[in-house]
């Protein structure tokens, strides 16, 4: 098992004086094999983003544990899980500098986890998103919608994770761009045997990519089911 989760729960409370807890996840148990693309299916509200936060590193959980390759995680994540875990949301200039060129945006994982960047490698890294050395000198603005959410899924996978969170990725594009970057996740996944956790509230996406799903309503599992692609 490449990563399960035990009774996984966050609580966060409110009120100066009487405090009020509110359980956004509540004993969540998911198990995610290598290769396996494993959907979470809700409505809004139901603690999907929060169990995706969790997963990743973002923040720990009030009670409960991860366990990655047998082993319980610690937070904050550190070394080699830090570069095997990483995430995708709906937002994808929420993972950019504004600032930035688009280049400077995708080498900068490279040089956070010490990888060479050659000309190659970065070539083959564009060519799997369908983006081309033009778009690297592009401002942030410049970038459509889907471009920039194939910029995105360019800097989680330029370190090859093991793991790929990805918290609603085609839910703010078009038809189009949806479809351009479901089939890219198809394709790197085939070719690398990467993970997915996908979550979503579109049925229809959730069935073409993911194999398995579980469904989550108010910040509990209510149940699991199987999806055949024959």
């Amino acid at each position: 098992m490449l990563m399960e989760t035990r009774n996984l729960t966050k609580i966060y409370s409110s009120g100066m004086i009487h405090k009020t807890k509110t359980y956004a996840l509540s004993e969540a148990d998911i198990r995610i094999r290598k290769g396996e693309a494993v959907g979470i299916f809700g409505k809004s509200g139901s603690g999907k983003t929060t169990l995706a936060n969790l997963i990743a590193g973002v923040f720990p959980p009030t009670s409960g544990s991860i366990i990655w390759n047998g082993e319980p995680v610690r937070y904050p994540f550190r070394g080699a899980l830090r570069q095997a875990v990483q995430m995708v949301d709906q937002h994808p200039e929420q993972a950019f500098d504004p600032c930035w060129s688009l280049k400077k945006s995708i080498l900068e994982p490279y040089r956070i986890h010490k990888i060479p960047d050659t000309k190659e490698s970065v070539d083959a890294l564009l060519a799997q998103v369908g983006l081309y050395e033009e778009h690297l000198s592009r401002n942030l603005a410049s970038l459509s919608g889907g471009e920039l959410q194939r910029a995105a899924l360019a800097r989680a996978m330029a370190v090859r994770p093991e793991l790929i969170i990805l918290d609603e990725p085609t839910s703010m594009l078009d038809s189009i761009s949806q479809a351009q970057v479901l089939q890219i996740l198809k394709d790197y996944q085939r070719q690398q045997e990467t993970s997915y956790l996908f979550i979503s509230h579109d049925p229809d996406v959730m069935r073409y990519l993911c194999g398995r799903c579980y469904f989550l309503e108010k910040g509990r599992i209510v149940g699991e089911e199987e999806y055949s692609h024959e």
